[in-house]
């Protein structure tokens, strides 16, 4: 019998996560009759109550297991960790607030059976607020043009992965990997499940103004090196500019004097040259940042406080991941 893991990257989520367990346990003992399952709950140090419903859950099914971060480290890293913690053949990656159905897991499980080792949700419509969706719609065509590989547009995780492409994942040694970016890279031939984005069930969002632009600027920045050598262009094509100007305004203070009245003309070289000095260096800068980030940063990606019904020897454990 085959086994699909559905993991569940959690947040303060005391309003929605018994729902999303009951549907989750009741489709597979309706729907999904053929298979085993485990259900994933993984918290990022919840401030409600999230924590003991969770608990509580646990000690009432033992299909479901809990892990419990021993700090906030944030949602790229949760969902990354979470989703290795599976056990099963597949991986159903949906969350806690099913803005994303979960009552769509079959449609997952029927195009993995057919061959395809990720299928992808993809929104076609959405419920929440509209200008939410009229700036995600900017920013997807913002990746669009500066991405150096094809992204894939209106894909936010949720989704269904082969234990293969798991095995990928854990070979990623990035402390802050970005699961769209490397869905794109490693995983072309997937399929897809389109779907409306629903409200979210919680009430509020957890993504406030400063979470959706943390999650945007991690998306350019693991999708292109665009901006930074816009950056260093743009300098070196100053500097040119200003070498040029510097000349003609040095020509035209000897040629007529009273268009520059005095310590104009130095100045405004040396404005322009030291400008765009800058501008040039802090690109190169940043190229440097970049390739050092990547290889040096090797802390770990989360750090687990406690296990719950996974088995004996790892529940109530330290680790690391």
């Amino acid at each position: 019998m085959k086994k699909i893991s559905v993991v569940v990257p959690c947040y303060n989520e005391e309003n929605s996560i018994e729902r999303l367990y009951t549907v989750i346990s009741e489709m597979f003992k309706k729907e999904l009759k053929a298979y085993d399952y485990e259900l994933i709950l993984a918290d990022d140090f919840s401030k409600d109550r999230t924590r003991e419903i969770i608990a509580r859950i646990c000690s009432e099914d033992k299909h479901v297991k809990a892990v419990f971060n021993m700090a906030n480290f944030g949602f790229s890293r949760n969902v990354f960790s979470a989703l290795q913690e599976m056990t099963g053949d597949a991986a159903f990656l949906v969350f806690g607030d099913m803005q994303d159905p979960p009552q769509l897991l079959p449609e997952f499980v029927k195009k993995w059976e057919e061959g395809k080792k990720v299928v992808i949700g993809q929104k076609i419509a959405s419920k929440e607020n509209a200008i939410m969706t009229f700036m995600r719609k900017r920013y997807y065509g913002l990746i669009r043009k500066l991405s150096d590989k094809p992204q894939i547009e209106e894909f936010n995780g949720y989704g269904l992965y082969d234990k293969k492409f798991i095995d990928i994942m854990r070979d990623i040694d990035d402390v802050q990997p970005y699961l769209k970016t490397v869905v794109s890279e490693y995983a072309s031939d997937y399929g897809v499940v389109y779907y409306t984005h629903q409200r979210s069930v919680r009430g509020k969002s957890n993504f406030n103004f400063y979470r959706n632009y943390d999650f945007a600027m991690e998306g350019i920045t693991s999708s292109t090196k665009k901006l930074l050598r816009i950056a260093t262009f743009l300098g070196a094509g100053l500097g040119v500019f200003s070498v040029i100007y510097s000349i003609y305004v040095f020509i035209m203070k000897i040629v007529s004097p009273e268009m520059f009245p005095e310590g104009t003309a130095s100045i405004m070289i040396g404005v322009y040259l030291i400008g765009s000095a800058q501008l040039f260096f802090i690109g190169i800068l940043g190229e440097y940042m970049l390739s050092v980030n990547v290889r040096t940063m090797k802390k770990p990606r989360v750090v687990v406080d406690r296990k719950i019904n996974f088995d004996d020897k790892e529940d109530n454990s330290d680790n690391e991941k």
